[in-house]
Parts: structure tokens; C-alpha cells; sequence
């Protein structure tokens, strides 16, 4: 067994081994997902949100992925029946909280984002902030991926039992 903390086999063969709960959760996971990070940044059309720049096509695709991957990443905390032992402690699950957030600024509008427009103004926000928001969309979805990898090929490691 390789000591590295990701695997894509562990990892495929983790999601092959899923039932119908993981993949229900992961469903659920995935819409609240879009739902909490596509509304507030209006990217997901609402009453309650609105934003002054509109939103890019990017943002789409950009949210899909966010919301899939973070499906994923949440469903790998969901408790396994008592058959199997709790087998991984959450390796990439700081990974997973970072990319979340960063998807949010990535996606969001550029001038309505008040740190920003404190920091760059509304000219800056436009100028450079904007320009930097498709990187920081793929950084997002790459630290989600990362973290759905390492937690992933963590469920199927041998989980080591304490000695008595």
C-alpha cells in the first residue's frame, strides 16, 4: 500500500462501493451546494439577490462543478452502516472548506463584493478583481477535486484498529 494520501483507484473504487444513501446524499449535497453559493451571487436567478455586473457564462459551468464536487466532499462524512468501521480521519477536508468559500468570490459579482471594493474600488474591482475571478474558479474546483481524491481513497484504506 502506497503512503501517498490519494489514489484515483482507491478513489473509483470508494465510489463504486457507494449505495443509494451516499448518492442521495451527494444529490443533496450538490443542490444546497448551488443553492447557497448561486444565489447569494444571483448566478442562480432569485428575488432576494440582485448584482450590478451580470453574470458571466463561465459562472455556470463554474458552479456546476462547484456543486458536484462539493456533493461529493460532503457525502464522504456521512456515516457508513455499523457494519463498517468509521474508517478515515478527514484528510482534506480544509481543502474542501477553502474551495467552497473560493468558489463564492469566484462566481460572485465583482463590485458588489464590499472587501473588494474597499480594497480595489469599483474601477479596481472591474480592472483587476473580474479578470481574476475564472482563475480563482479553477483554483476553487481543484482544491475541491484534491480534497474529494484524499477523501475518497481514505475510504478505502484498511482502517487501523488501536491495540488494547
Amino acid at each position: 500500500m502506497s503512503s501517498s494520501p490519494r489514489s484515483w483507484r482507491r478513489a473509483g473504487t470508494a465510489l463504486r462501493g457507494w449505495r443509494s444513501r451516499q448518492w442521495t446524499v451527494a444529490g443533496a449535497g450538490a443542490l444546497a451546494t448551488a443553492v447557497l453559493v448561486g444565489a447569494p451571487t444571483d448566478v442562480v436567478p432569485n428575488p432576494l439577490f440582485g448584482r450590478s455586473v451580470p453574470v458571466q457564462w463561465w459562472n455556470y459551468p463554474a458552479l456546476a462543478v462547484t456543486a458536484v464536487l462539493a456533493g461529493i466532499v460532503l457525502t464522504t462524512y456521512v456515516r457508513r452502516p455499523s457494519s463498517s468501521p468509521e474508517p478515515y480521519a478527514a484528510d482534506g477536508g480544509r481543502l474542501g472548506a477553502i474551495g467552497g468559500v473560493l468558489s463564492f468570490f469566484a462566481v460572485g459579482c465583482p463590485v458588489c463584493n464590499k472587501l473588494v471594493l474597499v480594497l480595489l474600488g469599483a474601477s479596481g474591482a472591474l480592472s483587476y478583481w473580474a479578470p481574476l475571478q475564472p482563475l480563482l474558479a479553477v483554483l476553487s474546483a481543484g482544491l475541491l477535486a484534491e480534497a474529494a481524491l484524499r477523501r475518497l481513497s481514505a475510504e478505502t484504506e484498511c482502517p487501523v484498529t488501536p491495540s488494547a
